[in-house]
């Protein structure tokens, strides 16, 4: 019988696999682009633009996440009860305790932000504070500050970085070789077939590159979303209170109105209620920011809190 454990250390290895499959990559294409470009600063251009993306995202990304969300900061005068059951929750994770903000909107949904556990953030709407009951709350917090503590934040900031800087170089090169320079008349034969073939498989990447980057991205968050159940369920020692609370916000089908498809995956469910608990496809399931709803439920119940 599977452990906790098991599908933790599963899901890391899983997930750093997938994010060095990225970085590579955006190598990759960002070397294609400048050959086909004969122009080999287009590689250290796309590698630079990342690492500098991936730096301001680290420092600001709660902030402009938070404000886009419409959140305001709660202080604990205004819900004693909240403040406590994550101070309790943080005491046994051995977390610092995070600002608590609030959502103004009866959809219910949760998410964590912050660069790292010191300066973190979870962020909980009116409605599922009011519509969970106290272990099926807890249970959602749980699973945010997981996410805290797993550093989860920082993976899912890298990844949303990468697709940007690939949808950006496919971009570029698609506007580039409508408008791009002119081979040189003096280049050989060989030169210029071997040139054409490089241009052809870079258009070829420009079109594919960003809806595989994309692909790539919501997996990452999926396989974040199983790791952030198991191990909330080991900090309450108490799964069903999470399986619970999965079942009656994907029975809720009230949308979330601040919600959008930037900051969709960082949710604790999905925010347009792409999945209301049925089997899915799997290329439904492929384009979708969270697991179905019932494999993360099976998931949960299938396994021994030790």
């Amino acid at each position: 019988m599977p452990s906790l454990y098991t599908h933790i250390d599963s899901n890391k290895r899983k997930t750093w696999l997938l994010m060095t499959i990225f970085f590579v990559a955006v190598i990759l294409i960002g070397w294609v682009f400048s050959q086909a470009m004969q122009e080999p600063g287009i590689l250290y251009i796309a590698v630079g633009f990342s690492m500098i993306s991936s730096f301001i995202s680290y420092w600001w990304s709660d902030k402009i996440v938070l404000s886009m969300s419409s959140a305001h900061l709660l202080k604990m005068e205004e819900n004693r009860e909240l403040y406590r059951l994550v101070e309790n929750l943080c005491i046994t994770a051995g977390l610092p305790v995070p600002k608590i903000y609030i959502i103004d909107d009866t959809a219910p949904n949760a998410f964590a932000t912050g660069r790292d556990p010191k300066h973190a953030a979870i962020a909980l709407t009116t409605g599922i504070i009011q519509k969970l009951d106290k272990v099926e709350l807890e249970g959602v917090i749980a699973h945010e500050l997981s996410h805290i503590g797993n550093r989860d934040i920082l993976v899912a900031t890298i990844a949303t970085v990468m697709v940007g800087v690939v949808v950006l170089l496919a971009d570029f090169f698609m506007r580039f070789s409508l408008f791009g320079h002119r081979r040189s008349s003096s280049d050989s034969r060989e030169a210029n077939q071997l040139q054409l073939v490089v241009t052809i498989v870079a258009i070829i990447l420009a079109i594919l590159a960003p809806i595989f980057a994309t692909l790539l991205q919501l997996a990452i968050s999926r396989k974040r979303e199983f790791l952030a159940d198991a191990d909330g369920a080991m900090l309450t020692r108490y799964p069903e209170g999470l399986a619970s609370a999965l079942e009656k916000i994907s029975r809720d089908h009230e949308p979330l109105e601040v919600a959008n498809r930037a900051t969709a995956h960082l949710y604790f469910a999905s925010p347009f209620k792409e999945d209301a608990g049925e089997k899915v496809g799997f290329w439904t399931k492929a384009f979708m920011t969270h697991p179905p709803v019932t494999e993360r439920i099976a998931a949960l119940r299938g396994i021994e809190v030790k």
